[in-house]
């Protein structure tokens, strides 16, 4: 019956009622320039004519510690009758069930609204620095790479690389975002970094600038070298591989979006069933593909079961993570 209420015409009427004129903001928990940040604003028009009302969708940004800020955001001052939604980095998501302490935050309290993407993660160094094989990182001098903070999920990554790797290398954190970190790697203040495949500057790409050695997804992304190795097929130790699935669980929900607990919820009907519309809006998928922004959407639903499922991870694995994603 609740459901059969949900998608009435009525609440749809009641739902237009609402978000006409509204505004809605849609907070992305990193800097402008970025990923994350060039994500959302491909999306947000999208989203604005898929909900009742057409309310104007605002992209606003707010970095810091990893993208935690953003989430924190939700619960501490964000208005909760569903005009603010958030977009952040999927590190936090490793960190809040690794280390809830410090993430200061159980993601199962959240209204997840879907993920417009999977993460194709990778670590890479920049030409000429020194580290053109993956033998170089075991050498004389450690590599730095760029971090947007503790619970990003490029610092997860080193963490990774140093310590079930082996790799002799030092993650620099307090980067506002990545576009900060790529300006950093082209000063040479870094010697590179580890990222998604999505957000690499085309250039690089392009003028083969970076050299990349080692790929936390299974698969090979098109256009990524084959010689970049699984990261996974290197460890032999089944609880080195446990342990390495969940820290790298933040890749499968890629880049989420999600609204405080508490949003009514004929509103988060609504939101959900316009993100899902979104994923499926031709103009949306040939805006995206004349970005180059790929598009592998989860809906709401099955990111809300995924995090479930990462909460009942057994003690001991989580315990490890932790002390490798905590250092």
């Amino acid at each position: 019956m609740a459901v059969s209420l949900l998608c009435s015409p009525g609440s749809s009427d009641a739902q237009s009622n609402f978000y006409a004129n509204k505004t809605i903001s849609l907070v992305v928990g990193a800097s402008v320039g970025g990923g994350y940040d060039v994500y959302a604003r491909a999306f947000a028009p999208f989203l604005s004519a898929h909900i009742p009302g057409k309310p104007t969708v605002i992209v606003k940004n707010l970095p810091g510690a990893g993208g935690l800020a953003s989430v924190l955001h939700l619960d501490a001052s964000a208005p909760k009758d569903g005009t603010v939604i958030t977009t952040f980095n999927a590190g936090v998501l490793t960190n809040a069930f690794a280390n809830p302490e410090q993430a200061k935050v159980d993601l199962r309290g959240l209204a997840w609204l879907g993920s417009l993407n999977r993460s194709f993660r990778f670590c890479y160094f920049w030409r000429g620095r020194g580290f053109a094989t993956w033998a170089d990182l075991n050498g004389g001098r450690e590599a730095t790479l760029g971090s947007i903070g503790t619970n990003s999920a490029a610092y997860n990554d080193i963490a990774l690389l140093r310590h079930l790797l082996k790799a002799k290398v030092r993650a620099v954190s307090g980067y506002p975002g990545r576009s900060e970190v790529h300006l950093a790697i082209e000063r040479g203040e870094l010697d590179g970094d580890c990222g998604s495949w999505t957000s690499m500057p085309e250039e690089w790409l392009r003028d083969s600038k970076i050299t990349i050695h080692i790929r936390f997804s299974r698969t090979l992304v098109p256009g990524m070298p084959p010689s970049a190795a699984a990261a996974r097929d290197l460890l032999t130790d089944p609880k080195k591989r446990d342990i390495f699935n969940l820290l790298t669980a933040s890749a499968v929900v890629g880049r989420p979006y999600i609204a405080p607990k508490g949003v009514p919820a004929d509103r988060l009907a609504a939101l959900r069933a316009a993100f899902d519309a979104t994923m499926k809006d031709p103009e949306f998928l040939a805006d995206s593909e004349k970005q180059h922004l790929a598009v592998t959407p989860m809906t709401g639903a099955e990111v809300e079961t995924f995090v479930k499922e990462l909460y009942r991870t057994p003690p001991d694995i989580a315990a490890a993570a932790r002390e490798i994603s905590g250092e």
